[in-house]
């Protein structure tokens, strides 16, 4: 997938456990675990707004996009 998420690494910077941030942003571990590992399909500008303000970041500290090489 050409979107990388670095929610962990922004959860490392910070010192923050993903425990705690599920619990401010107000979702489950689990959908906090699927975003985090790049399994999530969508997210909702509500819960990237959520996690920005959570971790003081940007959301580009949070999504990447990495173009995919084609072979010829």
């Amino acid at each position: 997938m050409p979107i990388i998420v670095n929610v962990d690494v922004m959860l490392a910077i910070r010192k923050m456990r993903s425990k705690e941030l599920a619990e401010k942003i107000g979702i489950t571990e689990q959908n906090l675990s699927i975003l985090k590992t790049g399994k999530a399909k969508a997210i909702r500008f509500s819960t990237l707004e959520s996690i920005c303000s959570a971790l003081e970041c940007q959301p580009g500290d949070i999504l990447q996009y990495r173009a995919l090489i084609q072979e010829s």
